[in-house]
């Protein structure tokens, strides 16, 4: 297995949209509206982006939801990455072209449901039968639920950051897995395979404020105190979990990052050392599962730090309706919804992904349930998910969240020690807050 660059995928994006209906154009700034049906079946435009294997299995469902039924149109359009598609939206929205239905991160979509332009989905599930929300995973389903019980999304899919191990460089130094229980002993399996193994690198992180983020959860930190007015992100729990990145990684020397790059050029380096014998494993997206080569890796969760439980983030991917789009379209919107999310469809979506299915009974459909047991690897990320972290909400639209991402890149680009790099992010982020406060 070897994933493509960033170019490649969008170019393999494109070539599905024109086989199956997907493609890149944006909306046209006159609305269908409710003629639309007069002349055939409501369009429905659909806005999102994906890697390779991902944009393949969004356009067969988008294909098979057309071919279904004869009511309405899926007309999908692909952008690079979740924060395209999140900017896209916004200017969409603001010059009248925005998609009747996008997929978005938590953060965006809480964003655009505060701004008050999305449809509130419970008006179309109340009086729905067939939808059972009790089947949806909470840990998902509840970061589309605002404080005053709107649901301004439905997940499409979970996903979570698990452990990926080579297995020969484990088996090598000596290894078992199931001997990992914490960040520390990660970091001991580290220095093991980087003195057994010359050239090879222990560990690689993924590039980035999300893997560090994730250890400090399981260290017992919050972004935020628990009345949520004050940011915590200098705390003892902070400074100790990213000083131990910044030691493992440049004083050590058993952990490493790549960065920067075209797109996810970054990320697909990190695969490809495990994938080619040069590092030990990676954390990575439960969405990596689909280009892996399971003889070659194999997958656990992440583990505590310290004495502390595991508690990584588990983030849902959102689908969420555009509130300006017409009656017609939105109710296509929303029956799309449906589609996407059925224990069939999930079962499909996370088989072929290797995101975490939203839906509980995704667990009896017979080709899950056969995949599954031939693929233990598929289940690390479900199990994972049931202990998981729900991110806050960032009530600056994002300041904070982009705080961290400098800080991490000083702390592992850098060599900065954690405590200036995150004082800096506390200083910034308290700024935010109190320009929001006023």
């Amino acid at each position: 297995m070897r994933k493509k660059l960033l170019c490649m995928a969008l170019m393999m994006s494109m070539t599905v949209g024109l086989l199956t209906g997907c493609g890149t154009s944006s909306k046209s700034a006159v609305k269908s509206g409710s003629d639309s049906k007069k002349n055939g079946p409501v369009e429905v435009e659909f806005w999102y982006s994906g890697g390779k294997t991902a944009v393949n299995v969004v356009a067969d469902i988008v294909d098979e939801f057309n071919k279904s039924q004869s009511d309405y149109k899926v007309k999908c359009v692909t952008q690079a990455d979740y924060d395209e598609t999140y900017q896209k939206v916004q200017a969409g929205i603001a010059g009248g072209t925005a998609p009747d239905i996008a997929l978005l991160d938590v953060n965006s979509s809480r964003t655009l449901n505060q701004k008050k332009v999305l449809e509130d989905i419970s008006t179309y599930t109340k009086d729905d039968s067939d939808f059972n929300k009790d089947d949806y995973l909470d840990v998902f389903l509840n970061q589309g639920v605002d404080d005053e019980n709107k649901t301004f999304a439905i997940p499409a899919y979970g996903t979570t950051q698990v452990l990926y191990y080579n297995k020969k460089a484990f088996k090598n130094a000596g290894i078992k897995p199931e001997s990992i229980k914490t960040w520390q002993d990660l970091a001991d399996a580290s220095k093991k395979i980087t003195e057994k193994n010359k050239g090879m690198t222990g560990w690689e992180p993924m590039w980035g404020k999300d893997n560090l983020v994730d250890a400090v959860l399981s260290n017992g930190g919050s972004l935020f105190s628990d009345d949520g007015k004050t940011v915590c992100v200098n705390s003892d729990a902070w400074v100790e979990v990213w000083d131990s990145f910044k030691k493992w990684i440049h004083d050590d020397k058993i952990m490493k990052i790549h960065s920067g790059g075209q797109g996810w050029e970054y990320w697909y380096t990190t695969i490809d050392d495990v994938l080619q014998n040069k590092a030990g494993g990676y954390t990575g997206s439960s969405g990596d599962q689909a280009d892996l080569d399971f003889s070659i890796v194999g997958a656990m969760q992440q583990p505590g730090f310290g004495n502390n439980a595991s508690a990584p983030a588990a983030e849902a991917k959102n689908l969420v309706i555009l509130k300006n789009s017409s009656d017609e379209e939105k109710k296509g919107a929303y029956e799309f919804i449906k589609y996407f999310t059925t224990p069939e469809n999930q079962a499909k979506w996370s088989m072929e992904t290797g995101y975490v299915a939203v839906r509980k009974s995704t667990q009896d459909v017979k080709e899950f349930k056969d995949y599954t047991e031939k693929n233990p690897q598929a289940f690390v990320p479900l199990q994972q998910a049931s202990h998981g972290s729900v991110l806050p909400t960032d009530p600056t639209g994002g300041k904070i969240y982009d705080a961290l991402k400098v800080a991490a890149d000083k702390v592992e680009i850098e060599g900065v020690s954690a405590k200036d790099a995150l004082d800096e992010a506390q200083k910034t982020a308290e700024e935010a807050m109190s320009s929001v406060s006023k």
